[in-house]
C-alpha cells in the first residue's frame, strides 16, 4: 500500500442516517413508564374523590339520622305534653256530684226546712204546695219543694227487686226565705201539720245535713286500686227486709222447707239470717238465705 492510501481522511458522519434500533426501545421504555405513572396518578386521585364523596353520604347520613332522632323527640314530648293537658281537662272536667250539688245549696237563696206531713201523703203535699206558691205569688219567697227518695233492694216473699221509695216516711223538705207570709203558705197547706223546729222559729237545715239527703248518688265505677271497690266492684246497695228479729217465718226451700223458724239474727250483707228451728223436740239455730224465708 502507497504512502497515498494511507493518508486518505476516514468518512464523515450522516446526520440524516436512522437511529440504532436500541435507541427506539429505550424511548418507548420511557414513554410507557411515563404514562404508568400518569395512570397510578390518576387512579390515586380517582380513590381520594371516592373517598371524600364516601365521607360526605355518610356524614349526611348522620345528619339525617340526628335530625330524624331530632324530630321524633320532639313528637314523643308533644305527645306527652297532650297526653297531660287531656288528662289535666279530664280531671277538670270530673267535678265531684256531691261537692258540686252542696256548693249549689251554698249559693242556693233561701234555707231549707222540714215539715211535717201525713204519711203516705208526701207527695201530695208537695203538690198542693207548689200549687198555692203558683196561686199566693209565693215564687220569690218559696223556691223549692222535694220529698227525699231512694232506691233500694227490697227482699219480700223471697222475690228480690229494687224499689224506689221515700227516704223520710211523713216529712217533706222546702227552700224558703222564712216570713210570716211564707210561714203562713206552708202551714196552711193541705196535710201539713207543721214545721220541725220551735213554733213561728224553726231551725234550718245546715248545708252539710242537705246535702246528705238530698245529694244525687254518684254513678258506680271501677275500684281504684287498693280501695275497698278495686276491680270494679260496685258499693253494696241498701237492702230492705220485710221481717225483724224474733219474727216467725215459714223456711219455704232447703231441707227445713215448710219447717217454722224464729229469726234472732239477720245479716244484711251476707243477706242470711238465722233462725232457731225446731228439731226433734229442740231448738237449733239453722242458717237460711233471704230467699229460703216467707214472713208469717
Amino acid at each position: 500500500m502507497s504512502d497515498q492510501d494511507q493518508q486518505q481522511p476516514a468518512p464523515s458522519a450522516d446526520p440524516f442516517a436512522i437511529a440504532q434500533p436500541e435507541s427506539a426501545d429505550l424511548a418507548v421504555a420511557d414513554a410507557d413508564a411515563l404514562l404508568a405513572e400518569l395512570l397510578a396518578g390518576d387512579a390515586v386521585v380517582r380513590e381520594l374523590v371516592e373517598e371524600a364523596v364516601i365521607e360526605e353520604l355518610v356524614e349526611e347520613a348522620v345528619i339525617e339520622e340526628l335530625v330524624e332522632e331530632a324530630v321524633i323527640e320532639e313528637l314523643v314530648e308533644e305527645a306527652v305534653i297532650e297526653e297531660i293537658l287531656l288528662d289535666e281537662l279530664a280531671e277538670a272536667e270530673e267535678v265531684d256530684p256531691i261537692a258540686e250539688f252542696r256548693e249549689q245549696m251554698r249559693l242556693a237563696p233561701g234555707d231549707w226546712y222540714v215539715i211535717h206531713s201525713y204519711a203516705g201523703f208526701e207527695n201530695k203535699v208537695k203538690m198542693n204546695l207548689e200549687s198555692r206558691i203558683s196561686s199566693l205569688s209565693m215564687e220569690d219567697y218559696i223556691f223549692q219543694v222535694e220529698v227525699p227518695m231512694e232506691e233500694v233492694t227490697e227482699i219480700k216473699g223471697g222475690v228480690r227487686r229494687q224499689v224506689r221509695r221515700n227516704k223520710f216516711p211523713g216529712y217533706v223538705l222546702v227552700r224558703l226565705d222564712l216570713t210570716d207570709e211564707s210561714w203562713g203558705a206552708v202551714r196552711h197547706t193541705p196535710g201539713v201539720t207543721g214545721f220541725v223546729g220551735h213554733g213561728h222559729q224553726p231551725s234550718p237545715l245546715s248545708v252539710d245535713e242537705v246535702t246528705a239527703i238530698l245529694a244525687p248518688v254518684p254513678e258506680k265505677k271501677a275500684g281504684v286500686p287498693g280501695s275497698p271497690n278495686a276491680g270494679g266492684v260496685a258499693a253494696a246497695e241498701p237492702i230492705h227486709v220485710d221481717f225483724l228479729v224474733g219474727d216467725s217465718v215459714t223456711v219455704v226451700d232447703g231441707p227445713f222447707a215448710t219447717l217454722h223458724a224464729t229469726i234472732s239474727e239477720i245479716n244484711i250483707e251476707g243477706q242470711k239470717v238465722t233462725g232457731l228451728v225446731e228439731i226433734f223436740g229442740r231448738e237449733t239455730p239453722v242458717e237460711l238465705a233471704f230467699s229460703q224465708i216467707d214472713k208469717n
